[in-house]
């Protein structure tokens, strides 16, 4: 499935080199891990085993440069998946982190930057669970942003503001 020195982006955890693919006895039972670096050195190393399925997919191919400019171009485009229910945007919030579908993370931080911006407009906030999913969603998507486009995480806002459709 994937190969030593591929990048993936690991959950909400971030992009991570695949350093190598080793036995371990973790459990009492050796199993095949692949050895997933975060590319920042002072962050972890994940050990996900290969017969897993819930934890590989947790594991998603970065991004291209190429697929990172079409998504940004049709971000204008992506529609706004507010929920008044609270139970029930906790819980699809919820899975399109756990998916980290691009597409979804677009629409999600878009509806909550459009929720955030006309709550502020009545001197009001986000709820700290919305906020809390903006800001994951947020580090997910940009985190491989930046990463595809080669350039630094804080430059990736000013970025798609330049480049949107």
């Amino acid at each position: 499935m994937y190969n030593v020195n591929d990048v993936v982006m690991y959950g909400t955890y971030g992009i991570c080199k695949i350093t190598a693919v080793e036995k371990r006895n973790f459990t009492g039972e050796e199993q095949e891990y692949y050895i997933l670096r975060h590319i920042s050195p002072d962050k972890n190393t994940f050990y996900v085993p290969k017969e897993n399925e819930a934890a590989l997919s947790k594991m998603h191919t970065v991004c291209t440069r190429a697929e990172a400019d079409d998504l940004i171009s049709h971000m204008d485009s992506e529609r706004s998946i507010w929920i008044e229910n609270d139970a029930r945007r906790k819980e699809e919030y919820g899975r399109i982190l756990k998916n980290a579908d691009k597409h979804e993370l677009i629409m999600l931080i878009k509806t909550l930057y459009l929720r955030r911006k006309e709550l502020a407009a009545s001197g009001r906030k986000l709820r700290s669970s919305d906020e809390n999913f903006l800001n994951t969603a947020e580090n997910m998507l940009f985190e491989e942003f930046a990463y595809a486009l080669d350039i630094d995480r804080s430059d990736v806002v000013g970025y798609i503001e330049k480049h949107i459709a």
